[in-house]
């Protein structure tokens, strides 16, 4: 399937629930992943999956891409690259997420082009109105709650969440520590998008529990 499958999930639509699931991948991936995503993804709906691979040689990312990109991109789920909108663009991703200190979202925008660009904002309105003012399609605002998968610089108010939500068009994720057991707020405070790590594959049942029960927690939020 080409890129840019799953893009139309960032883009409000009366026909999609008003929040969904991204997945984002472990830090560490086991030999069987590959398995464990298709299971994950067979679960129930997800809007997108971001592969996350900090300081991995390029040789290492491309590859992970290929064996991984297919899986994500069958089912028209949108399949994003942390950090590298040029490897994104070049293996054919759906697009890329960047954090504060990966680079401008101008200049990510410019790679590109108009494949799906993420931002991550933490806990600023204002670094959010300049990543939708430079071609951002999605901010993400966390973490929000104790997270064992990066120490974030600060921890994000689910007011910046609400206050985001009921002002502005651009859709936005909530992330960091996020659980089935504590999202309803961030899912009552119009968060568009939930994205997890380890209450997905972490879950003591398996990935696909895990997807399961986040979204009935959704869905009851």
């Amino acid at each position: 399937m080409p890129a840019q499958a799953g893009i139309h999930v960032f883009y409000k639509a009366y026909s999609l629930p008003d929040c969904r699931l991204y997945l984002i991948t472990p830090p560490i991936l086991p030999d069987d992943f590959a398995d464990q995503l298709a299971a994950a993804l067979d679960a129930g709906d997800v809007a997108a999956v971001q592969l996350r691979l900090k300081d991995a040689p390029d040789d290492v990312v491309l590859k992970t891409i290929d064996r991984l990109r297919p899986i994500v991109q069958e089912r028209n789920i949108a399949f994003l690259l942390n950090d590298r909108p040029d490897l994104a663009k070049k293996s054919g991703c759906d697009g890329a997420h960047i954090g504060q200190t990966d680079m401008k979202p101008a200049a990510a925008r410019k790679i590109l082009g108009d494949l799906t660009l993420g931002v991550t904002c933490h806990n600023s309105r204002h670094l959010a109105m300049e990543a939708g003012e430079a071609g951002a399609d999605y901010v993400a605002f966390g973490a929000f709650f104790a997270t064992m998968t990066k120490a974030p610089p600060e921890m994000a108010e689910i007011e910046t969440l609400r206050l985001w939500a009921e002002t502005m068009e651009i859709p936005c994720v909530a992330i960091g520590g996020i659980t089935a057991e504590n999202c309803a707020p961030l899912v009552q405070a119009g968060a568009e998008f939930l994205a997890v790590v380890g209450a997905v594959w972490n879950h003591a049942q398996g990935p696909a529990a895990g997807v399961q029960a986040m979204l009935r927690a959704i869905a009851a939020s």
